[in-house]
């Protein structure tokens, strides 16, 4: 019986997993910094800074939480077959 190939390379999804950590980090810059120019634009010191921070912390977990469960999902199914 033939082998089932995996439709990704082993270096795609290595890079893939790689990014998931700039994503959170991504997420998180971009919300405290536009909580940032909330926070100047409207004179409210801290407070669109701190929204900004926990609303990137929120969103970048759960895309990074959402991609791993998928990478393991897609793993463990690449490794069942017959001979596993």
């Amino acid at each position: 019986m033939a082998e089932k190939k995996s439709k990704r390379s082993p270096v795609s999804s290595m890079w893939g997993l790689a990014g998931m950590g700039l994503d959170l980090s991504a997420a998180v810059a971009g919300f405290t910094l536009l909580g940032w120019w909330a926070d100047s634009h409207w004179q409210t010191s801290p407070r669109y800074t701190l929204v900004g921070v926990i609303l990137g912390l929120i969103g970048g977990m759960y895309n990074l939480i959402r991609r791993a469960l998928a990478a393991t999902r897609s793993n463990d199914s690449d490794h069942d077959g017959p001979d596993s």
